[in-house]
């Protein structure tokens, strides 16, 4: 005698988990058409491009690569996958952990600029955000004369290089940032479950709609978690002033990171002119994004500046202009056929935090 299906197994044999899955999908798509979203074609079409690749990389992440028995470091955020303020340096890493278990990270060290390790719960589409659970700096890591090194993951302290978790962890993340692309090389990582023979899962059937409900959540939270921020951006338009520590950490942000997100607005023949003087830092960078917080091409645009690109003025100050076509100007940003959008600057482990300083002016004033 066959046994009845169980709820979670009839909703897949009705097709319920698929229709459920393209419907909340569909109802992310009311972010991009809100009544303050930006109406235009070119902002629109970037609204519905961003989720489209936000549903890829929520696929990637939960139902390609959710399992916590045998976890896999991907690139999620990337090039052409984009959210939250994406970082141009930064190299991310993603593998799906769990407090149950323990995890031995091996690695070379490379000689990127900045490496760091964080442990996070939870996820945009689960209404609170990525709170932090634990972090090691790569600053802090005990390396091998060869340039390799170990990291243990775990809810109790261990010796040597330690990445604390929690009971409910269910995300790594490693940040890598290069301040020199060409030529800084990124460090080599894999990570394995202690005490395991790091194989699969079997294909769980319930377990897999249970990623594609976890994925729409995604979309869905992730698109009005951002697009909220930009709309409260546009209170201080064209200022930079510095992001809620709080609610930074709470979405994912580094705690020793000061982050100074804002909006910026701008007619054809206007230029944004920010003027700052960085302090002592380990880095520092400003970027352009568009209306969903996806950073600009930075690929084939000049739309980032950091403490390495940057050209300097003889007091150590730097001036950064924004504006659709170039002057000649010493760190310009284009905005790449944008009129309107969000942008961040961040102070990495900097001994002090001013705000940058902006004006708008004409650009036949500069």
């Amino acid at each position: 005698m066959t046994d009845e299906p169980s709820k979670q197994e009839q909703e897949i044999l009705d097709g319920t988990i698929w229709n459920q899955f393209c419907d909340t999908l569909k109802m992310a798509g009311n972010v991009v058409m809100g009544p303050n979203a930006p109406s235009d074609p070119m902002n629109r079409m970037e609204g519905f491009r961003y989720l489209s690749r936000i549903t890829r990389a929520a696929l990637q992440t939960f139902v390609e690569h959710n399992d916590p028995l045998a976890p896999v470091l991907q690139r999620v955020v990337h090039e052409t996958a984009k959210m939250g303020a994406d970082h141009p340096d930064n190299y991310y890493q993603n593998a799906a952990i769990s407090g149950e278990y323990e995890y031995r990270i091996r690695g070379q060290r490379g000689t990127v600029h900045y490496l760091g390790f964080f442990t996070q719960k939870g996820n945009y589409g689960q209404g609170r955000g990525m709170p932090p659970t634990g972090y090691l700096e790569g600053s802090e890591l005990e390396i091998n004369e060869d340039g390799s090194f170990e990291i243990i993951l775990s809810t109790k302290e261990k010796p040597g290089n330690w990445l604390p978790m929690e009971k409910d962890t269910g995300t790594l993340i490693v940040r890598q940032t290069r301040l020199d692309r060409e030529n800084e090389t990124i460090a080599e990582l894999e990570i394995e479950r202690i005490g395991g023979d790091s194989m699969p899962t079997p294909f769980d059937p319930v377990k897999c709609a249970e990623g594609l409900t976890m994925s729409a959540g995604l979309v869905a939270g992730a698109a009005m978690l951002f697009a909220n921020w930009a709309e409260g951006f546009k209170k201080h338009t064209n200022k930079l002033p510095r992001f809620d520590q709080n609610v930074s950490n709470m979405a994912g942000g580094v705690p020793d990171i000061a982050y100074y997100h804002s909006y910026w607005k701008l007619a054809p023949d206007e230029a944004l002119v920010i003027d700052a003087m960085p302090p002592e830092c380990e880095h520092w960078n400003f970027q352009l994004n568009n209306y969903w917080m996806e950073s600009l091409d930075y690929r084939y645009y000049p739309v980032h500046v950091n403490k390495h690109t940057a050209t300097y003025r003889p007091d150590g100050s730097v001036r950064v202009v924004v504006a659709a076509k170039d002057k000649g100007f010493d760190n310009w940003i284009d905005t790449v056929g944008h009129e309107e959008g969000t942008m961040c600057w961040r102070w990495v482990r900097a001994n002090e935090h001013p705000e940058p300083q902006t004006r708008v002016v004409k650009l036949s004033e500069l």
